[in-house]
């Protein structure tokens, strides 16, 4: 996965100059206070987990996922704009290193984290605009599965917020479309029950990466 993530963004960073010196100096109408901007992205959600159990010890491990967005943008001046991203991803998590000797399958879950973030829009009257965000959200836990280790019963995780960083940049195609790149940086925190609370896991980090690229749709 480093060498994925180290590939993505030499990738991501050549994209980046390329459209910047074709894009820096065009104008079109698009961006201005009102505006509505609605994207559809596809979302690569890479979790930095850290965390330990009370009982049988161990790192928490968290798998990576792909899954569709839905997210819009309002544009409360030419610059500054609201964005509201909408979108569930499952994971699988296990415990590695465990003072049984072996990992323990802590099942699945969906997560549902609804992300709202204030950002700037550098040149929002240019092809290429680049912008920067910093917001909040709440994550909410569903369908969680206990797996299939024997020896776990139930898996619980407490829903609460967190915070983000973003940046990213559109790219317009026309008047109305554009294309979009976005990275996300998730600072999310859960308590793990398992088995009612006979073995817990207190401070469990998430933090994922979330990497979006898509096309946007300005009203």
């Amino acid at each position: 996965m480093e060498f994925i993530m180290k590939k993505m963004t030499c990738l991501s960073l050549a994209l980046l100059s390329a459209l910047a010196i074709a894009g820096a100096s065009t104008t079109i109408a698009a961006k201005e206070a009102g505006d509505i901007l609605v994207r559809v992205r596809g979302l690569a959600v890479v979790p930095q987990e850290g965390g330990s159990t009370d009982v049988i010890g161990g790192s928490a491990d968290i798998d990576n996922s792909v899954v569709p967005e839905l997210d819009f943008t309002y544009f409360i001046t030419d610059n500054i704009a609201a964005e509201l991203i909408l979108a569930t991803t499952p994971h699988d998590v296990s415990m590695s290193n465990t003072s049984l000797g072996r990992d323990v399958d802590l099942g699945d879950a969906w997560l549902l984290p609804p992300t709202l973030s204030l950002q700037y829009h550098f040149m929002p009257k240019n092809a290429f605009s680049p912008y920067v965000g910093a917001g909040v959200n709440y994550t909410f836990f569903l369908n969680e599965d206990k797996g299939n280790d024997p020896a776990v019963t139930k898996v619980e995780y407490e829903d609460g917020f967190g915070f983000a960083l973003q940046a990213g940049f559109d790219y317009q195609i026309d008047d109305r479309w554009s294309f979009n790149f976005d990275v996300k940086k998730l600072f999310l925190e859960t308590d793990v029950k398992v088995n009612g609370g006979a073995i817990n896991a207190k401070g469990v980090n998430i933090d994922p990466w979330i990497i979006g690229i898509g096309f946007g749709y300005r009203f």
